[in-house]
């Protein structure tokens, strides 16, 4: 008998393809160049930075984060003159009532001393956000996507404080500009990159 014979009872026994309906569902192997041709293949996420992080994430500071750290950097210095101003403003405030005559009556003294608060209020609140500022600022390098995301709401509150202080040399324009760079320069995709990279 031949090596190929299947009626011999010695021989390797043929092979038999299983019944359908038995045992594991059959898999069909895909048939190419039927139907539609294939998708293209996906991409990694954002971008490729050359000797970035995988993932796409960049291993250094994109430049456009860089420019809205600067951004931060302004405004928190303006916050900072804004407090020495209002501070100048509190130290100088009782000589200016006194030289204009107003520390005698006492409902003009409760206006004045309205105003005293009001400038109180306003040091207090330039403070904070110059410090607030700084941290964040400070932060740029090695903090979480929550130190974008807040960067972003002080840039939005750093346009009230612009609109504020238009009356101001033109100050208030400067911020208003400054504060909306640093918005669209903190929402941009690399910054946002820039802050979910992974940390090891």
């Amino acid at each position: 008998m031949s090596f190929g014979d299947p009626n011999n009872p010695y021989g390797q026994p043929p092979q038999q393809q299983p019944a359908p309906g038995y045992g594991y569902p059959q898999q069909t192997p895909p048939q190419q160049g039927h139907g539609y041709p294939a998708a293209p293949p996906v991409q990694q996420s954002y971008g490729d930075y050359p000797g970035g992080y995988p993932g796409g994430a960049p291993a250094e500071m994109p430049g456009i984060t860089r420019a809205a750290r600067i951004m931060l950097a302004v405004l928190a210095v303006v916050h900072v003159i804004l407090a020495g101003f209002y501070g100048y403003a509190l130290s100088q405030w009782d000589q200016t009532m006194a030289d204009a005559g107003i520390s005698n009556d006492s409902e003009t003294q409760q206006f004045a001393d309205l105003g005293k608060g009001v400038i109180v209020f306003m040091l207090g609140l330039a403070a904070v956000f110059a410090v607030l500022g700084l941290v964040l600022l400070l932060q740029y390098a090695k903090g979480g996507n929550g130190i974008r995301v807040c960067s972003i709401v002080y840039g939005s509150f750093a346009i009230v404080t612009g609109i504020f202080t238009i009356a101001a040399y033109g100050l208030g324009l400067v911020v208003l500009a400054v504060a909306i760079l640093l918005i669209v320069f903190a929402a941009k995709r690399p910054t946002a990159e820039w802050f979910r990279r992974p940390r090891y």
